[in-house]
């Protein structure tokens, strides 16, 4: 008889039973929600899947009284647009924190500690002294998110080009190369694959910043949404945005894992 820990399920298999518990917590919700509305068809924690429809086809379908907007779309594309541009922000320093800081041991030395305490400070704690300094305007939810991603992402690609091996270094001096060649043509090609994994795990920290910002200081976002309409206990519009920032995050790690796929194949070879 096989044992289990040797089972290995096919491909069919292995996508059947990731969709499963998905299947089994909808069926869940839903039976939940029918008992609930059954007792009380006013009830608003537990909205009928038909429910969170006609709420979100209003939103992203049927123009806002107010702006003339569909509320949906540009509470989307406001959050992807601060996220994007933050999340930039972020990775253009850290790729230069820490690319230096891993290659020179003298910049190391000076700034290593200074880096490693500014992660430690919660950027949310903050988030106060950059409303009073810049306002509340994109530039401060942007910078939030910048604050809290660059740390992580800068010490990650530290680690990462100190475990380069110092051979390549010997070698590309002995060709005859400068700090700038070695930096820049042995250094970086093997950093930005390591890059854009950094991102990748850096979005979870990203999004949260982003909610947060746009829930204290927003007129549109799908944070300041969810905010919004947590007074009126909509959970019809609550849970369909929560689902919908989820599958955008997915997305984007998606995207961004092809991407790495396609540009730097040979850095996924060894864990293949």
């Amino acid at each position: 008889m096989k044992k289990l820990i040797n089972y290995a399920p096919s491909s069919t298999s292995t996508i059947l039973l990731g969709l499963l518990p998905f299947a089994l917590l909808l069926l869940l919700y839903v039976m939940s929600s029918e008992a609930r509305l059954a007792i009380n068809p006013n009830d608003k924690l537990l909205p009928s899947l038909g429910q969170m429809g006609d709420a979100m086809y209003r939103l992203a379908f049927e123009p806002s009284r107010r702006t003339g907007e569909l509320v949906f779309w540009q509470d989307t594309l406001s959050s992807l647009m601060r996220l994007g541009a933050g999340v930039a922000i972020a990775a253009l320093f850290g790729l230069l924190v820490g690319l230096l800081t891993g290659a020179l041991p003298i910049l190391f030395a000076s700034l290593a500690p200074l880096l490693t305490v500014v992660s430690l400070i919660p950027p949310l704690a903050i988030l106060p002294i950059l409303f009073i300094i810049i306002g509340l305007g994109e530039a401060s939810k942007i910078t939030l998110i910048a604050i809290g991603v660059a740390p992580f992402i800068a010490r990650d690609l530290q680690r990462r080009t100190q475990e380069i091996p110092s051979e390549q270094l010997v070698k590309a001096q002995t060709l005859g190369a400068s700090t700038s060649q070695i930096l820049i043509s042995v250094l970086l090609p093997q950093v930005m694959p390591k890059l854009i994994d950094a991102i990748r795990l850096s979005l979870g920290t990203g999004w949260l910043f982003l909610i947060a910002a746009e829930a204290i200081s927003s007129t549109d976002g799908l944070g300041y949404r969810i905010f919004l309409v947590r007074r009126y206990m909509s959970m019809d519009i609550i849970l369909p945005y929560v689902a919908w920032i989820t599958l955008l995050a997915f997305l984007i790690d998606y995207l961004l894992s092809t991407l790495n796929k396609r540009l730097y194949p040979w850095s996924t070879e060894g864990k293949a």
